[in-house]
């Protein structure tokens, strides 16, 4: 890069809000053109710390590691919902699912990186070796280096999943519900919660689900503009002598859950099934022409005190009835997060529990033309800026997008110093990840300036 007086973003599977993975007048590295490279080390014993995991290179999907490790009887941890995300994107984000609570994020089920630095040096890191590059890729919004390769833990796969959904009218019980299922790792697998505003949105939540559900007379038969709610949780199957029934274990814990009686739902389908739940909710977007559209999302993590608050907040600035798209709402466990990666989190409460949101809109075309659409940018900007400024709430933006220096000043917060310092080691000329809006580009160490708050 020396001399060089180009911007290089590198480019997964561009699935980025704000145009993250692009380089105005510069270079854009396709992540998918590189050769698809993925080696599965299973491991056994004292000798190999027992770890079993898969050599990836960093265009790949998640998806394509997810069927050649089972091939091999094995699977990564830690998921995103959508399969059809490169492993070097994910991990230059977080990457979250309804596993997280149990796992932690993608970022923290990693074992080695193989990166290309900002300076053009290829460098392989990992928890003991160049660590300060590690963890500062990981999570670290393309800043530092672009993911080549990366070492993935596995564990071994369950064979199939029992799959439940229930729902409520009452936010608090949903809400204590979810925390209650997050704090049985030893039983529950996965959880998740979303928001039911609507007939529609039950539909395209329920797309995947492969069990007949009746909830949709709720809507008919309740008090008008009832908001519900909906908790899904899963429980791994393995071979009969690894546990206790499954189904005996969701009886077990529906008992302790408050939803509304009798909604209950079961399933029983694959991990892959499970897993690739959101290619059958792709297939009905695209069958209405709202998979190739805009989608103006916000994702937040908001500490559980301020949930309630900031559920309130968002239903102030949005109307149920006409809103195209899921809101996801369901616990994390910041001790699940290695607070040494760039990833940032809101600042510490007293409780080891807090919430990601996702407003995941998508902008129909035929109702949403570009003023329309400019009106939900704006919309999710002022509900995020609100959220992170309200005491009661102090939100954090995931996959965030500021578009101000001192916006990501603030959004760092107490890791800002570090992560300006080793941008200035590892990407002095900031020539990496230009559409995050972070640094400015630099043509000489001369202009080189020291950033602080």
């Amino acid at each position: 890069m020396k001399g060089a007086r180009v911007t290089v973003a590198a480019r997964g599977a561009g699935h980025s809000i704000h145009g993250q993975a692009q380089a105005l007048d510069g270079i854009v590295v396709e992540m998918d053109s590189m050769a698809p490279n993925i080696k599965i080390h299973r491991r056994k014993g004292e000798a190999s710390n027992g770890f079993s995991y898969a050599d990836v290179s960093g265009g790949t999907l998640w998806v394509d590691l997810l069927k050649e490790s089972l091939r091999h009887g094995l699977a990564p941890r830690s998921w995103t919902d959508y399969l059809y995300l490169s492993i070097g994107g994910t991990l230059s984000n977080g990457g979250i699912s309804g596993q997280t609570f149990k796992h932690g994020p993608q970022i923290s089920n990693v074992l080695q990186l193989d990166v290309v630095t900002g300076r053009g040096e290829a460098v392989t890191c990992s928890p003991t070796e160049r660590s300060d590059l590690f963890n500062a890729v990981l999570g670290g919004l393309g800043q530092f280096g672009i993911i080549t390769s990366a070492r993935i833990l596995l564990e071994e796969a369950p064979k199939k999943v029992k799959w439940v959904r229930v729902f409520y009218d009452d936010f608090k019980a949903f809400t204590q519900d979810q925390e209650l299922l997050v704090s049985m790792p030893d039983k529950v697998d996965y959880v998740e919660g979303f928001v039911v505003l609507n007939e529609q949105s039950l539909h395209s939540s329920s797309v995947a689900f492969p069990s007949q559900m009746a909830f949709n007379s709720q809507f008919h038969s309740g008090p008008p503009n009832t908001l519900y709610y909906c908790i899904e949780f899963a429980i791994h199957e393995y071979q009969p002598s690894r546990q206790s029934n499954p189904g005996q274990v969701v009886e077990e814990i529906s008992k302790k859950l408050r939803f509304m009686n009798p909604h209950i739902y079961k399933a029983e389908v694959t991990y892959f099934d499970f897993l690739n739940r959101v290619t059958m909710e792709e297939m009905g977007l695209r069958s209405r022409g709202l998979w190739d559209v805009p989608h103006p999302w916000l994702n937040m993590f908001v500490p559980k005190s301020g949930i309630t608050h900031f559920k309130d907040l968002l239903l102030e600035n949005i109307s149920p009835s006409d809103f195209e798209g899921p809101i996801l709402i369901y616990p994390l466990l910041r001790d699940k997060w290695d607070q040494d990666t760039s990833a940032v989190l809101p600042e510490p409460d007293s409780d080891n529990v807090m919430y990601t949101v996702g407003m995941l809109r998508s902008a129909n075309p035929d109702t949403c033309r570009d003023d329309c659409l400019r009106s939900q940018v704006r919309q999710s900007r002022r509900l995020a800026e609100a959220a992170m400024a309200d005491n009661r709430i102090r939100a954090k933006q995931y996959l965030a997008h500021h578009p101000t220096r001192l916006g990501w000043v603030q959004h760092f917060g107490g890791k800002w110093e570090r992560f300006a310092a080793l941008k200035r080691v590892y990407d002095p000329l900031c020539v990496l990840a230009p559409g995050q809006g972070i640094f400015e580009r630099k043509y000489s160490l001369k202009d080189l300036t020291v950033i602080s708050s």
